[in-house]
């Protein structure tokens, strides 16, 4: 809703210097939208901040004039979450990108939250570590724990939550807590680390994070193994899991997007479902992995394996799954693409990507699959023109198709993308009466519900 923001924006003119704040059409527009397909829209201020207190700041003036916030890391998000649909302030976190420790003996590093992924990477290869989660484009560490992120190795290392010792987060009163702690695990109080990481900025605002690293592996192995069948490859996946394989990364691409990265890299693998893996160990370990894994997946009909140990030929194998976005969006100019995002038990799998490859069928659209398999995550990218009706339609459909697939064989909605505005109508079907609870909450500690209004959940706006 539209709010008088000339007072505010004085206030906000004596906590912050000039160049912390700007109305500029410009920066507006470039903060109205993320990657989603969904429709943009601008706030009316946006701010930069540099601190934790200037972050309180901001708040406690928000909160004094009821203003919506919603905070913003590197808009990369697919369902929304960063949009300003109720226009306010919109919280920019660039400035706050400091990497401020490293405990390489307890294997945890503490960030500001616009420290991306990439940076802190480059930071910790000098200590001999890494930071495991890849959500796919190089976030912010802070939007990764709004969203509780996750990608490619989280079927070896687990998922943003995971990785989270404590957050440093201003609530919506302008006060500061911290959430945790940097003991490797504890029995103290609520688990306040699970609360805010997804919350999505519906709760406070992430000014600082605690989060573990681990050592960079000694040896990489990747593979690539072709199947007849979805169903042939999902089953190899289960059998590796329970053989107990230590794998890194294992991903699913299905026939239609094999066919997609030929047309776009002159290349000729066999347009069959792929799955593409990944082992970290020592030498003698993986080469023992490696034998394993080719006699398991010769049981369920694999018809050719190929394994790369040296950087450059992994990175060359791996291809096909990395450029695979890039695949498709430059064979459909005009186009955006459009990511779904469910998550399944594992023995569903295979039946989740055969429904969603028979509706992408029968609506007739240019999309493909992939999966995080090894944790039943997968994606279907859709090449869409979101000016016609029709085709937007139809998207909303398999999107539809998808996601009640998922809920009726025991899955969720979203596995990492997260809820956003996009996914928020399936949220009482998910999750039915939690979902109260999860308002009540939200009520609780948002009273006013400023904080990044109606994502997550429904929001209650009041300025009393």
């Amino acid at each position: 809703m539209a709010v008088d923001m000339t007072d505010l924006i004085q206030e906000l003119k004596h906590v912050l210097q000039e160049h912390q704040l700007s109305t500029n059409p410009t920066i507006l527009d470039h903060h109205s939208r993320d990657e989603s397909y969904h429709q943009p829209a601008g706030p009316e201020v946006v701010v930069f901040p540099e601190t934790t207190e200037e972050v309180q700041a901001v708040v406690k003036a928000a909160d004094a004039f009821g203003i919506p916030i919603v905070p913003f890391g590197l808009g990369t998000s697919l369902e929304g979450h960063v949009i300003p649909y109720e226009r306010g302030i919109t919280i920019d976190f660039s400035q706050m990108n400091k990497i401020l420790e490293v405990r390489d003996k307890d294997f945890l590093v503490k960030v500001q939250p616009g420290v991306t992924r990439s940076q802190l990477n480059k930071e910790l290869k000098k200590y001999g570590l890494f930071f495991t989660v890849d959500p796919g484009a190089d976030a912010t560490l802070g939007g990764m724990a709004a969203t509780n992120a996750s990608g490619t190795t989280s079927v070896k290392y687990g998922v943003m939550k995971d990785q989270v010792h404590d957050l440093e987060v201003v609530t919506p009163d302008g006060s500061c807590i911290h959430t945790g702690s940097m003991a490797r695990k504890s029995s103290s109080g609520y688990h306040l680390n699970s609360l805010y990481v997804g919350s999505e900025g519906t709760l406070g605002c992430i000014t600082e994070l605690t989060l573990r690293v681990y050592g960079i592996p000694e040896h990489i192995t990747a593979g690539r193994a072709v199947f007849p069948s979805v169903n042939d490859a999902v089953e190899a996946v289960v059998s590796i899991l329970q053989a107990g394989v230590p794998i890194a990364r294992v991903e699913l691409v299905d026939d239609r997007s094999i066919q997609q990265v030929n047309q776009f890299n002159n290349t000729t693998y066999e347009e069959k479902p792929t799955l593409f893996l990944e082992f970290h160990g020592n030498e003698s370990g993986l080469s023992q992995d490696v034998d394993f894994v080719k006699a398991i997946v010769q049981e369920h009909q694999c018809q050719g394996i190929l394994f790369e140990k040296d950087n450059a030929a992994r990175v060359k194998l791996w291809e096909a799954r990395h450029q695979l976005a890039y695949a498709y969006i430059h064979s459909f100019p005009g186009r955006k693409l459009m990511v779904t995002d469910v998550c399944v038990p594992i023995s569903e799998l295979a039946g989740a990507v055969n429904h969603a490859r028979g509706v992408i069928g029968e609506l007739g659209l240019h999309a493909g699959i992939l999966g995080h398999v090894g944790d039943g995550n997968y994606h279907a990218l859709l090449m869409l023109d979101p000016d016609h009706p029709e085709e937007a339609a139809k998207a909303g459909q398999l999107n539809e198709a998808i996601v009640e697939y998922a809920l009726a064989c025991g899955g969720t909605s979203t596995g990492e993308h997260g809820v956003g505005r996009g996914k928020m109508k399936y949220q009482k079907q998910e999750h039915g009466a939690a979902l109260d609870v999860m308002e009540k909450i939200k009520q609780a500690l948002d009273p006013k519900g400023i904080m990044n209004p109606d994502k997550l959940v429904p929001t209650r706006r009041t300025n009393k």
